[in-house]
């Protein structure tokens, strides 16, 4: 299985949901809370920035951030769904496989790390 590097991996789950985020909001707003997605992105924007400095704990408070956004996106989608709205059903479905996708490479990562110590 070809997977990302770990540092890549939050590079593109944070533009996700910073660009989808927005995108969203600007064409649905109808409460600042729609904006979690992009506080989400930011915070794992600045994983992958300080990632060089201590890989380690920034690597685990990203996806600790990256589980947030996946968990936090169901309600939501759960709402788009009851309403019929196939845009927000597609967005909100595509950040979270984004958010999955990304969490798989961190654990990989994990692993691979681990077994690699012992």
């Amino acid at each position: 299985m070809c997977l990302l590097k770990p540092k890549k991996a939050a590079l593109l789950n944070s533009l996700v949901l910073i660009l989808i985020g927005i995108i969203g909001y600007c064409y649905n707003s109808t409460s600042i809370t729609a904006l979690i997605p992009v506080f989400l992105g930011l915070g794992i924007f600045l994983c992958y920035v300080f990632y060089d400095k201590n890989s380690k704990i920034f690597a685990h408070i990203g996806v600790a951030l990256m589980l947030l956004a996946l968990l936090g996106l169901f309600k939501p989608l759960m709402g788009s769904i009851d309403r019929s709205d196939f845009y927000a059903t597609l967005r909100i479905a595509f950040m979270q496989l984004v958010s999955f996708y990304s969490i798989v490479c961190f654990i990989s990562s994990f692993i691979k790390a681990r077994k690699n110590n012992n």
